[in-house]
């Protein structure tokens, strides 16, 4: 398509959106500015496309902005992707710095309770693994400031074919959380908990979705020789308790530790850990299992994206990757930001949560192609292009 009448196209799908967004060509200072500012003010939760150079459109953004970046930029030497851009460096090194300066906009445009997603991938340079994901983790910790809240391990599950005899396949890729302030930041963690299952009684008395009783726990504190006399009755005590919060559902389940029986969760040195100085002061001490269910761990099984068939875009990340970090970390009507969005899978998975999305691509054809995916996914509904080349 020419770039004539991708502008023309472009103009015609702003003017009929229900804001009636135009694609802003009119100067090169203000455009994207413009754009953005109608766009989060607005009401339409149909994405915001803006095309260019994700560093200099990053740049024309308000600061304090964004509520929640997710992205997953171009690997190093590994495609060559339409229009250019970073990915394409000589080497590692000039790649890595280009990925920080994006990242450094991305940080002035978030909100301070924002939250920001990378996945990245790493690659191989005369057969050494380079861990660039590590690199780029730790300059961004160590000179921007940001917060490492979770490194994600995303297990593609299958992979991809690896023909090679002198190394394991590669099946994984890291995602990290980074937030810009220790706390304070959006987090709704119950929006994502897994669901519990349910306490039952058997033989009239109460069992947790896991099968504890109490029976088994009432045995070791009656048998044990580390408990002293008054520890015993107060961990028979705090026991029932604790059943009759199983009864009611303030607790799904639990687990008891009791001192010489098990060992501490985290560490026996009552120096570092607070349930080490809880053991031995009292002799138990509970673990307690939300009723809303569990957190989902850092370990995440999901399927690469099928990419057969695809005539565009060969690295295209699956939604459910999407799914978990824009509803722990942007409240519904909020903006997801995508600094590199390819054909818009942060984009659909945005609008299909009911959260409002800003794009950024340097190639108008992978621009065009997440409007028509935007518009297939969700009928009717235009997208908005903002901005210039």
């Amino acid at each position: 398509m020419s770039q004539s009448l991708f502008k023309k196209d472009v103009h015609k799908i702003g003017a009929e959106n229900a804001l009636g967004l135009q694609a802003d060509l009119r100067s090169a200072a203000f455009p994207y500015f413009d754009s953005f500012c109608r766009y989060s003010s607005g009401n339409d939760f149909a994405p915001l496309f803006l095309c260019g150079d994700a560093c200099q459109v990053l740049g024309c953004l308000p600061s304090d902005s964004i509520d929640c970046c997710m992205t997953s930029p171009p690997y190093w030497n590994k495609r060559q992707y339409k229009d250019g851009g970073i990915g394409l460096e000589e080497d590692y090194h000039s790649f890595v710095d280009n990925l920080l300066k994006v990242f450094a906009e991305v940080k002035r445009v978030l909100k301070h309770t924002g939250s920001f997603w990378l996945n990245i991938g790493d690659s191989y340079l005369e057969k050494n693994l380079l861990n660039i994901p590590s690199r780029v983790a730790i300059r961004l910790q160590d000179e921007q400031g940001w917060i490492l809240r979770n490194t994600i391990i995303w297990n593609k599950v299958k992979g991809c074919p690896d023909n090679s005899e002198d190394k394991l396949r590669n099946v994984y890729e890291p995602i990290f959380h980074f937030v810009k302030q220790a706390k304070g930041y959006y987090y709704d963690i119950d929006c994502v908990r897994h669901k519990p299952h349910s306490t039952k009684v058997v033989n009239g008395a109460v069992v947790s979705a896991t099968g504890v009783s109490g029976v088994r726990y009432k045995r070791k504190i009656e048998l044990s020789a580390e408990l002293t006399a008054s520890q015993k009755a107060n961990a028979f005590a705090a026991l029932d308790a604790m059943l009759k919060k199983v009864q009611s559902g303030e607790v799904s389940d639990f687990r008891m530790i009791i001192k010489g029986e098990q060992r501490t969760t985290h560490s026996d040195s009552e120096r570092v850990s607070g349930r080490a100085r809880e053991l031995h002061e009292k002799g138990f001490y509970f673990l307690k299992y939300n009723p809303k269910g569990a957190k989902p761990s850092d370990l995440w099984d999901i399927l690469p994206e099928d990419t057969q068939g695809r005539a565009s875009h060969f690295a295209p990340y699956p939604e459910d990757l999407c799914k978990t970090p824009i509803l722990l970390t942007c409240p519904r009507g909020g903006i997801v930001l995508d600094p590199f969005s390819g054909t818009g899978t942060t984009a659909v998975v945005a609008r299909s949560l009911g959260r409002k999305s800003v794009g950024i691509d340097i190639s108008s054809s992978y621009i065009e192609d997440a409007g028509k995916r935007i518009q297939k996914r969700f009928s009717q509904m235009e997208f908005a292009m903002g901005g210039h080349q």
